[in-house]
């Protein structure tokens, strides 16, 4: 049975895919293995390894490193012991004991592991090749990612990708990011980061690189497609799942929970999605059409020409 990895460049959509690919019971959802934040990274009991970048870089050549804790990860192995020794706040007790729970309950029940990493996105082939994974690698209109993480103030740390040999080695386009390294334009970073993944996307083997904006314009028909490329079982209820995440009128919102809750009700008090607020996404129930059509916020028109002068889009 075949691990998911779901990765794209974070405010890609990862969290969103994921989560509506766990609606149809077939997966446990595992959040950000190689974010290199604590939470939800440095948790040894999901990963038994130790992440030292933004977007680690893993290959052949460092497999040693990786291949044994990614193992025990998608077989849905929980390192107790590695847990309680790295990690003791009330938050991670509950967090180990979530997860555990979801590991040991996934596994006796033949379920799937999940992978929702935006951190992944650069190392996807070897995923797919030495993993098995059906890795779902989401693009998002240029445009529309550098307005997201000018909005959220975020910086692309481009040393963490220059610091990283092979990752050089195998993709050379990433010392185009060089001459930005230091550079105080977050505009023009984030820019060059959008088009080097993508570059770099565009000719990984194995992988479904997947817009993010045609998913949201017809999510019923993007994530059938997505379940079957994932060997899911699309099934009524997930697609009525997926339908009150996704396809909920302003008007059911509103008679409903926000889109920004934990959970919700829909519909005069139909079962919407229900997430929990341990794994920390950015998912949000939403009305994804309503949602690119209102277009990017946070960009000047000026600025939005320049992303796509930028990116050559």
């Amino acid at each position: 049975m075949n691990p998911v990895l779901v990765t794209g460049l974070p405010r890609s959509g990862t969290s969103w895919v994921g989560k509506m690919l766990t609606a149809g019971g077939d997966l446990v959802y595992v959040n950000e293995p190689l974010n290199p934040q604590h939470p939800p990274g440095h948790c040894p009991g999901v990963l038994n390894a130790r992440v030292t970048h933004r977007f680690q870089y893993i290959c052949d050549d460092n497999s040693a490193d990786w291949l044994p804790a990614f193992r025990d990860t998608v077989r849905l192995r929980y390192r107790w012991l590695a847990e309680l020794r790295a990690n003791r706040s009330p938050y991670d007790l509950a967090r180990m004991l979530r997860y555990g729970t979801a590991f040991t309950l996934g596994r006796l029940t033949s379920r799937r592991a999940l992978l929702d990493d935006p951190f992944a996105v650069l190392s996807a082939g070897w995923f797919a090749r030495r993993l098995g994974c059906r890795v779902i690698a989401l693009v998002r209109d240029p445009v529309s990612f550098v307005a997201s993480w000018q909005r959220l103030g975020w910086t692309v740390h481009l040393r963490e990708l220059l610091e990283q040999p092979l990752l050089v080695r195998d993709h050379p386009e990433v010392l185009e990011l060089r001459a930005l390294a230091a550079s105080p334009d977050r505009l023009a970073t984030a820019a060059a980061l959008w088009r080097v993944t993508r570059a770099v996307l565009e000719r990984t083997p194995g992988i479904l690189v997947t817009p993010y904006e045609s998913l949201a314009a017809d999510p019923v028909t993007g994530f059938r497609g997505l379940y079957a490329y994932a060997g899911l079982r699309w099934t009524p209820d997930a697609e009525r799942r997926i339908v009150r995440a996704c396809c909920a009128s302003s008007t059911d919102m509103a008679g409903g929970t926000s889109p920004g809750a934990a959970s919700g009700t829909v519909g005069g008090g139909a079962r919407g999605f229900v997430w929990s607020g341990w794994s920390r996404t950015a998912y949000r129930r939403m009305d994804s059409r309503e949602a690119i059509a209102r277009g990017p916020r946070g960009l000047t028109e000026r600025e939005a020409a320049r992303v796509r002068a930028l990116t050559g889009t």
